[in-house]
């Protein structure tokens, strides 16, 4: 095994599960490849986390701010200096190429600075009062216990989304990575316990979903549930949370379209259509999956749309120079070859693929990049493939565009490319999305730009930025009558 045994933080230790249990982690991108293991949890080994994160939760609350940002500084500098391993990690397990997987460390480091430093902004108001002499002032509190679930596609990154502000806020944190990509998390884990965290403010949990995944949620001591992932899965989250006075952060799936009115630039936009498509694999909540264009420029653009694909090498994340890595396992590799089937019965085209070898496939959890035209009554159309597949509708006017853009149950970002300045905003004010570009791409958005998406996409909490603690915080309102 390249990365051996991690073990699980639990209140300030690195333990294995009681009963000497393990999950085998293999590289998607040669199934035989075993590349590391960590414990698999009962439901009996979650009660010493959640004890500990209780006890925690006390101590780091009552931890100074400007120490609280001073553990998450040491930490980015630690992820910056420990880059390459990291970066390897994530190759590894979860698949993606050597440049998305540094992207995803870099950004981490980022997270942790960006929070850190923010541990020196004021975390409170002064508030007029009418009672005379009355000082009243708006105060921020951490929430308590925190329990994060974290997806395989950005496995450092979206645990750094969410830990960064929840620790600064002062919560405790138990966090749950997905089964497919723990390595990385608990990596991260022992660069945060190196760091300064005291015992207890942060637990890590690896084990199967199924076995311990109701029990994991049914702890008093939760105080807020931060999770990203499927929609299927976060909303019988919220359905199970429901009653219980909880915090509940959802950011689903996302079925995100491109606008490319008969005025855009190509040269601009077709770059960012296959980035934004095909990058990682298609593996991006924020994926190009959906191609709007009208209908007098659509053969200039799936001409320049197809040179683009042929330039794309499908390959192994360690290799040189290979541009999409296999998907995440062999399940999802017949899933979204079955959508894309079902697509062709349905009456859309082919317009072009990039294919993996015989042997990459047969080897590894490779899937070819597709680009397809459809109608709004293939089932590719509305549904959330998580692949490197890009479905393409043919539309007269921006208003047919706009409504395309909105006939979908999800909502979490959109883009479109035009000259046009009052196209432009008409599209920024009438799209359905929590996130809308204007000749970028749907992907991309940086650490402080809040983040986050409408309708079935997820809850009404944005992550990132300076809006992310409002989650992970709450506010006591205190008046003091000075005579």
């Amino acid at each position: 095994m390249k990365f051996g045994s991690i073990k699980n933080l639990v209140n300030g230790t690195f333990a294995e599960s009681a009963d000497g249990s393990w999950i085998t982690v293999s590289n998607p991108a040669t199934h035989q490849t075993v590349v590391g293991r960590v414990p698999a949890m009962s439901k009996t080994d979650l009660d010493a986390v959640f004890t500990a994160a209780e006890a925690g939760a006390k101590v780091w609350r009552a931890t100074g701010l400007l120490q609280r940002g001073q553990v998450l500084l040491a930490a980015a500098t630690a992820i910056r200096l420990r880059s390459a391993e990291l970066v390897d990690i994530i190759v590894g397990e979860m698949g993606k190429t050597c440049a998305e997987a540094t992207g995803e460390v870099t950004k981490t480091a980022e997270f942790f600075e960006y929070y850190g430093g923010m541990a020196r902004l004021p975390f409170g108001e002064y508030l007029a009062d009418a009672r005379p002499g009355t000082f009243t002032s708006q105060l921020r509190e951490p929430v308590g216990v925190t329990l994060l679930i974290t997806p395989w596609n950005d496995p450092l990154l979206t645990p750094a989304r969410k830990l960064a502000p929840a620790l600064l806020a002062g919560n405790a944190v138990v966090l749950k990575p997905a089964t497919a990509t723990p390595l990385i998390a608990l990596t991260l884990a022992q660069i945060l316990d190196a760091a300064g965290l005291p015992a207890g403010v942060l637990g890590t949990v690896t084990g199967r979903g199924a076995e311990i995944g109701d029990r994991l949620v049914s702890y008093p001591a939760i105080k807020a549930v931060s999770f990203t992932g499927s929609t299927a899965v976060g909303t019988a989250l919220r359905k199970k949370l429901a009653g219980r006075n909880i915090r509940v952060q959802t950011e689903m799936g996302g079925k995100n379209a491109v606008v490319v009115l008969n005025d855009a630039d190509l040269k601009l936009a077709i770059p960012a259509i296959v980035a934004g498509a095909f990058a990682q694999a298609g593996q991006r909540c924020t994926a190009t999956s959906r191609l709007i264009v009208q209908h007098d420029i659509e053969a200039d653009l799936v001409a320049g749309i197809r040179v683009a694909m042929e330039a794309l090498r499908i390959g192994a994340g360690d290799q040189p120079g290979v541009d999409l890595g296999p998907v995440i396992s062999v399940d999802a590799q017949c899933s979204i070859e079955k959508l894309v089937a079902g697509a062709l019965d349905q009456g859309a085209t082919t317009l072009a693929t990039t294919s993996a070898s015989d042997g990459l496939a047969r080897g590894g959890s490779f899937v070819d990049a597709t680009f397809l035209r459809v109608t709004d009554q293939c089932s590719i159309w509305h549904e959330e493939v998580f692949g490197p597949v890009l479905s393409m509708l043919v539309v007269d006017t921006p208003e047919d565009a706009i409504a395309a853009v909105n006939d979908s149950t999800y909502g979490l970002s959109s883009a479109i490319f035009t000259r046009d300045l009052e196209r432009a905003f008409q599209f920024v004010e009438a799209v359905d999305t929590g996130q809308v570009s204007v000749n970028q791409p749907t992907t991309g958005w940086d650490i402080h730009h809040p983040f986050g998406g409408f309708n079935d996409s997820g809850s009404p909490f944005k992550e990132q930025g300076l809006i992310a603690l409002s989650f992970y915080s709450r506010t006591k309102t205190a008046a003091i009558r000075t005579h």
